[in-house]
């Protein structure tokens, strides 16, 4: 039986969370056409009858502009190796960058073997794909180069059949029902920040982060309180809008999500508090859940 870890790296909005979700075959991290969605180092539990691979969702890797960014991209770095196998994913659609160079020139370092996937082929022709190919195997000495759709489920079990050629013998490390090992109070502040990120525009998400502040069961429901957090006024009125319709909105379609994550009513309180430049101190950061790992 082949069993591990593989850590998916790259740079903002390739794809990541989204192939992470379509291999496990439910939401585990959430999915935006926003950059920089993912922020916390997300683990999703793929079994079958001879495998259990342990996926790592990394955020983006990209230039920081304060030290939430600089311990986002220490997060991605820090899995290089500590895991078995490390997928680097690149978006097909778009051209080779510097930041695929400089990610690719991060990888270096690494002991762990590493993959090559290609997303977003869907958009691109039989000769794209043969070129995509050809443009990044001479840039780094990948094991294997994967072409796939993760949004149109193309070729996944492809990845997974190589992905197994490189594992290690060994046992499950986790129950076979378990499909991710976030707390129910992360997975319900993500649920929260994504629709976030759908109902504002561009320039509100990466200013705010989402905490539940309470949570309660019961036999047939679970009553929630969370704050969403900005670093500034003029986002806190975006975010509650026009007589709190914006907040509204945002609680009723998060209140769906989290219904199916409990199986239960939920009754959902939501705030919007403001924390100047929260964002820059480690004191906010490390309350938040956002971990340096840097030595």
């Amino acid at each position: 039986m082949k069993s591990g870890f593989v850590s998916f790296i790259g740079r903002p909005n390739v794809g990541k969370s989204t192939l992470l979700n379509t291999i496990i075959g439910r939401k585990v991290a959430i999915a935006t056409n926003k950059p920089q969605t993912t922020r916390n180092l997300i683990q999703g539990i793929y079994n079958d009858e001879d495998s259990q691979i342990v996926f790592v969702d990394t955020p983006g890797i990209h230039k920081p502009n304060n030290k939430l960014g600089a311990v986002l991209n220490e997060q991605a770095y820090y899995t290089l190796d500590e895991v078995d196998i490390v997928v680097l994913l690149v978006d097909g659609s778009e051209s080779l960058g510097k930041g695929d160079k400089f990610v690719i020139n991060r990888l270096k370092e690494t002991k762990s073997p590493v993959i090559l996937v290609i997303n977003k082929i869907d958009k691109l022709s039989r000769e794209e794909i043969l070129h995509k190919i050809n443009e990044y195997k001479d840039l780094y000495n990948f094991k294997e180069i994967v072409p796939l759709s993760a949004m149109k489920n193309n070729n996944v079990k492809e990845l997974i059949k190589v992905l197994k050629d490189y594992l290690p013998e060994g046992e499950r490390m986790f129950d076979e029902e378990l499909y991710t090992n976030s707390s129910e109070r992360f997975m319900t502040s993500e649920i929260i920040r994504e629709k976030v990120f759908n109902l504002t525009e561009q320039e509100v998400p990466h200013s705010l982060t989402c905490v539940v502040e309470e949570m309660k069961f019961n036999k047939t429901s679970v009553s929630i309180i969370a704050s969403i957090i900005v670093d500034r006024d003029s986002l806190k009125k975006i975010i509650i809008g026009a007589h709190g319709s914006k907040v509204k909105q945002i609680g009723m379609e998060a209140r769906v999500d989290i219904e199916k994550l409990f199986g239960k009513k939920v009754f959902l309180e939501l705030y919007v508090r403001t924390i100047q430049k929260w964002r820059d101190k480690e004191k906010y950061l490390m309350e938040f859940g956002y971990y340096d790992f840097e030595q």
